[in-house]
């Protein structure tokens, strides 16, 4: 099987490419940028232009691929340009896809579209998703909570730099997920027929609150945050709402976000059943705890490492 990967220079994208490749499948990926994608080709994969938002450069892409895995979404800072990327290029490549032939298309959606149709990139995944299931095209859908990768710019940095932690006032779990094993479904699904034409709501093994996280961090930093509240409401009344897998630099939309996921949700059972069904243990799935520890054991050791140098440096000044 030979897959096409959308977004593959992305968080989760690359991931995808990653274990597909160690997996020996041939990877071709789409990319508007052969210079920014080149550590994909380095790794094996083939690297072939091909822009969503410019439809004639779509269909080449597809020849000789049996499967198409897309991770990608817009960053919603231009709301044309995102309806270009989001709707009328996703409406492309499926239409590329039926004329293709496409065995199997693994669509990465978002949680709680329904509750968010008010948000244009909400709209388009939940109209993409319609559409995918009318095409005939063999399909599965997954609509993802926040990445493990996502949390590092709220939390561990600002407490590593001493700058304030924003979060909302609201104290709702949400189960996030490291990429690298959201991948590990997008590629087991391809294995498993019984997974074609449904559709899964992926999340981690464990909900985590705002607080929790910030306790984690603290402990692992050895140093207290500062903790900045922002309601709910006033949120609402951003305009720039969020950049969904890849979270903004922009505090508002990662908060933006965390209300998304914030909607409660029975993550406990039905997220262990979901591992059942794609055979991956739940011991196998990276807890956030742990994630956490390795990131700051190895930042902390290269701060360390970095005020040593410093400290020579300032010694060779006196000497």
């Amino acid at each position: 099987m030979s897959l096409l990967v959308i977004g593959a220079t992305g968080t989760l994208g690359r991931q995808v490419v990653l274990q597909a490749l160690s997996k020996g499948y041939p990877v071709r990926c789409l990319v508007r940028s052969l210079r920014k994608a080149q550590f994909l080709k380095e790794w094996g994969a083939e690297l072939v232009y091909g822009d969503l938002s410019v439809a004639e450069t779509i269909p080449p892409c597809l020849r000789g691929i049996t499967a198409i895995i897309d991770a990608s979404t817009s960053r919603p800072n231009d709301e044309t340009t995102m309806k270009k990327v989001d709707w009328d290029g996703k409406l492309a490549l499926i239409e590329a896809a039926k004329t293709a032939k496409i065995k199997h298309f693994v669509f990465c959606s978002v949680l709680n579209l329904e509750q968010f149709l008010e948000i244009p990139l909400m709209q388009m995944k939940k109209g993409i998703e319609i559409k995918l299931k009318e095409s005939g095209i063999p399909y599965t859908i997954f609509r993802l909570t926040g990445f493990y990768q996502g949390l590092i710019g709220q939390y561990a940095i600002p407490i590593l730099e001493n700058q304030p932690i924003w979060i909302t006032t609201e104290n709702t779990s949400v189960s996030y997920m490291d990429t690298q094993d959201i991948a590990k479904f997008c590629l087991r699904t391809l294995q498993l027929p019984k997974t074609k034409n449904k559709t899964y709501f992926l999340g981690g093994p464990k909900g985590w609150l705002s607080s929790e996280i910030i306790t984690l961090c603290e402990q692992l930093a050895g140093q207290e945050a500062e903790i900045k509240r922002i309601p709910i409401p006033f949120l609402k009344l951003s305009q720039q709402f969020l950049e969904f897998f890849e979270w903004g630099q922009n505090i508002t939309d990662r908060l933006a976000f965390v209300e998304i996921l914030n909607v409660e949700n029975n993550f406990s059972k039905s997220t262990f059943d979901l591992y059942k069904t794609f055979k991956i243990e739940p011991t196998k799935i990276v807890k956030l705890d742990n994630y956490f520890q390795d990131y700051f054991i190895k930042m902390l050791k290269r701060l360390k490492d970095i005020n040593f140098e410093d400290i020579q440096k300032q010694k060779n000044l006196i000497i």
